[in-house]
């Protein structure tokens, strides 16, 4: 059985918040293997939208992967990396015990087409730390569709950058009428981002922006779409660890989040500064946390 779940726009990110539309976490699926955090935007016309605008905010106990299919977004981290995602490059970066950066579209890009997505790190690697991969993976022709592992490996295609549990991300360009058969890795769980049109994924359509989930266990998925259609393929093992993420953290239980939060707020060395940046304001403070506690969270 092929399980849709269905995207919801949210704000991204400081006072020139860009929307975008969020299919992980979910109230019935908060993971894909560490996979926890799905976000799609666009195609978005800059001119119309102000672009993106992400001032310097922090991270822990995650990896961001940032991957385009239209523009350019200027990075900068404090670990003093400065780099540009373009399409077909991706942008992979480890927060372990505190990372700063900033995402800024260059004044190039007329539209702005892409995801971001988050990975949970294991709790044996959330202290690691912080630092900053980019990797130009190739092109591999499946049948009906091309193929970029940008996470991991697939078709033979495999991906450098580091990993701390077992895990894919590829994106599936079609460019036929045919259905395409993919083939899946029974040990992980996957899921489809469709983006471009309507996706036919085993006898269930799936639309665009919505992110159809598939069970460990299946050694294929045969889908069907018309040319020009895109799919992100997401997959791992089952993360088998209950999380607490909010805003920007990942943690294991409330009080790690709430340290993570005041560490920011007070300024702290923990997340560094992120040289290079301009803008105003120069820094994202923290929303204050509920009134409640924090409750962890894992799959059904």
């Amino acid at each position: 059985m092929t399980e849709v779940l269905e995207p919801r726009e949210v704000p991204l990110g400081g006072p020139r918040a860009m929307t975008v539309r969020r299919t992980l976490p979910q109230t019935q699926r908060t993971l894909v293997g560490a996979w926890c955090f799905v976000d799609h935007y666009g195609p978005a016309v800059v001119a119309e939208t102000g672009g993106m605008v992400v001032p310097p905010h922090p991270h822990t106990g995650l990896q961001t992967v940032s991957w385009l299919f239209e523009g350019e977004v200027e990075h900068r981290d404090s670990t003093g990396s400065q780099a540009l995602v373009r399409p077909g490059e991706v942008n992979l970066m480890t927060a372990g015990h505190g990372i700063a950066h900033s995402e800024v579209s260059t004044p190039a890009t007329a539209t702005l087409h892409g995801v971001q997505l988050w990975v949970a790190l294991p709790d044996a690697h959330r202290e690691t730390s912080p630092a900053f991969e980019h990797h130009v993976p190739e092109v591999v022709e499946i049948g009906g569709a091309h193929v970029r592992a940008f996470v991991g490996g697939y078709a033979g295609s495999a991906s450098p950058v580091r990993t701390f549990s077992p895990l894919l991300g590829a994106e599936v360009a079609l460019h036929g009428d045919a259905p395409v058969r993919l083939d899946l890795e029974t040990a992980f769980e996957h899921a489809l981002l469709v983006d471009g049109g309507d996706v036919d994924v085993d006898g269930t359509t799936v639309a665009h922006g919505q992110l159809a989930y598939l069970e460990p266990g299946r050694t294929s998925a045969e889908v069907h779409g018309g040319s020009g259609v895109r799919l992100l393929l997401l997959g791992g093992t089952p993360f088998g660890e209950e999380i607490v993420m909010w805003w920007n953290f990942v943690g294991r239980n409330h009080d790690d989040v709430a340290e993570q939060r005041a560490a920011w707020q007070a300024r702290s060395a923990r997340f560094g500064e992120v040289p290079g940046y301009v803008g105003d304001p120069s820094w994202l403070p923290a929303p204050e946390l509920p009134n409640v506690r924090l409750r962890p969270r894992g799959n059904p």
